[in-house]
């Protein structure tokens, strides 16, 4: 197993490749082979980097006497290669949880949907948070600072606002876990970590939605993420929207829910994948949401939540014949494996199951379906490739290196 570098004459930029490479999970093996062989494996089906490397994944063996343009070479197309972007992805995914975590962990970041902005920041003000305003009303705030003060406020601080802030919060803080706050205050300017309206958004530079986005990933149907795999989701953007237009809402602050996803099951991607995407459980959620409007029995708070996601056994007893059997016919559209293990964040949900919201928002807005879909996002695009231009940069001054 190689260690050092690997290829004669090699040095500089082409360790630190190689190293990064290494940092990733890739495991570079001298041999006595003719040619470069590269195994990538399945490394976006496991549950981790460490599952992956048991599986035998990223693994390259190289011919014992590799010239190093050879070698600077097999380094550029593996830090393009798809399993580099699984690799990344298990660190992606890693510093995801470690972000969304920290926020649900925080009883001062509330929901509110009555305040004076659509963000709100208390008493203390925006300035005491490290934000300061781009906007009226609420509608748009950029650190004042360091970029890393700005996230601990909401790790740590009181802050008011909806799904949409909370979706934008976690994104950037995954940024931030994913590079440590040093790295995070390094790389990125305040003007791109911007939090607001998503209308607010495009008119900046934001990296989430502006101009420093760079390319976007359009798959929301998540058809190309359920071929690649579970790892392929982790950090990922998304909403649950309503289907009918306005008039058919009784709850205007659930007419929608913006998440970020935190864990796909190896069941959830699985079914993902045999199904082509998300768009078959969009057809099914139609269907749960038809049969749920044939049930008639008077509805206390939370009953379909409690009835479908919690599968209360007391409030089940209580219902009519007619009404078991529907709920029967529920509970097998219900039962796929994408509604009890494809887990997403909501603020202020928290980390739940997707099969939670679709029975919330049954209660919430019966009198229309809802579509699940992923958002324009950059994570394998321009975010990855600062994320390794980053790295590259720090092994190249001589800078320690976070582990992924």
């Amino acid at each position: 197993m190689c260690v050092g570098p690997l290829f004669a004459g090699s040095g500089g930029e082409s360790d630190c490749r190689q190293r990064l490479l290494q940092e990733l999970g890739w495991r570079f093996v001298a041999a006595d082979v003719a040619a470069i062989d590269i195994h990538a494996g399945a490394p976006c089906d496991r549950a981790s980097l460490a599952e992956a490397i048991a599986a035998g994944d990223l693994v390259v063996r190289v011919p014992r006497h590799l010239d190093a343009a050879a070698g600077s070479r097999l380094e550029e197309e593996l830090l393009a290669h798809p399993a580099t972007h699984c690799a990344y992805a298990f660190a992606l995914g890693n510093a995801t949880r470690r972000a969304v975590d920290r926020l649900v962990a925080n009883p001062g970041f509330r929901f509110s949907s009555v305040q004076m902005g659509w963000i709100g920041f208390g008493p203390t003000g925006a300035a005491h948070d490290g934000w300061k305003p781009i906007a009226t009303f609420g509608r748009g705030y950029q650190p004042s600072g360091a970029n890393s003060r700005a996230i601990e406020a909401f790790y740590t601080g009181q802050v008011r606002g909806e799904c949409g802030l909370g979706r934008q919060v976690a994104q950037y803080a995954a940024q931030a876990e994913l590079y440590g706050m040093d790295g995070f205050d390094a790389e990125f300017a305040a003007d791109e970590i911007v939090i607001g309206t998503f209308n607010r958004l495009n008119e900046t530079r934001s990296i989430l939605l502006g101009s420093s986005a760079g390319g976007f990933t359009r798959d929301g149907r998540a058809a190309q993420a359920s071929q690649q795999g579970r790892q392929a989701f982790m950090g990922l953007p998304g909403f649950i929207f309503h289907v009918f237009d306005r008039s058919k809402l009784d709850d205007l602050n659930n007419q929608a829910e913006n998440f970020v996803v935190y864990d796909v099951s190896a069941e959830a991607a699985a079914a993902l994948r045999e199904q082509g995407g998300l768009e078959f459980y969009n057809e099914r959620n139609r269907e749960v949401w038809s049969l749920a409007r044939s049930v008639q029995a008077r509805k206390p708070r939370r009953f379909f939540e409690r009835l479908l996601f919690e599968r209360d056994a007391t409030l089940r007893a209580d219902q009519s014949a007619a009404t078991q059997a529907t709920l029967e016919r529920i509970d097998r559209l219900l039962d796929d494996p994408f509604y009890r293990g494809f887990e997403v964040y909501v603020h202020k949900q928290g980390v739940k199951p997707v099969g939670f919201h679709v029975a919330r928002l049954l209660d919430r807005n019966p009198r229309t379906p809802f579509r699940i879909e992923l958002g324009l996002h950059n994570l394998h695009t321009t975010l990855y490739r600062r994320y390794l231009d980053h790295r590259l940069r720090e092994c190249e001054a001589g800078l320690p290196q976070a582990s992924p």
